[in-house]
């Protein structure tokens, strides 16, 4: 499993994945920051970028914050 940082900017007018300098990632997201609604789906986009089941992505820390520590499974490309 490998730990990631990742800044999350809600209500963006579309999905858009960003690599920072420091290695973090940005994370663009259409849904608002209510009721969980940006947290589920940050886990579905990521879900579909790296390629692996919602379930085996978990967001470690930040649940109410925008920046974020989540846990996905390693992937080789």
């Amino acid at each position: 499993m490998a730990l990631l940082k990742i800044k999350v900017k809600p209500n963006s007018k579309q999905q858009a994945l960003q690599k920072e300098v420091d290695g973090s990632l940005t994370v663009h997201l259409k849904s608002p920051p209510v009721e969980g609604k940006a947290n589920q789906e940050l886990i579905q986009f990521l879900a579909k970028q790296l390629g692996v089941p919602k379930s085996q992505i978990t967001i470690k820390s930040g649940l109410s914050s925008r920046h974020k520590l989540v846990e996905v499974p390693d992937v080789n490309p």
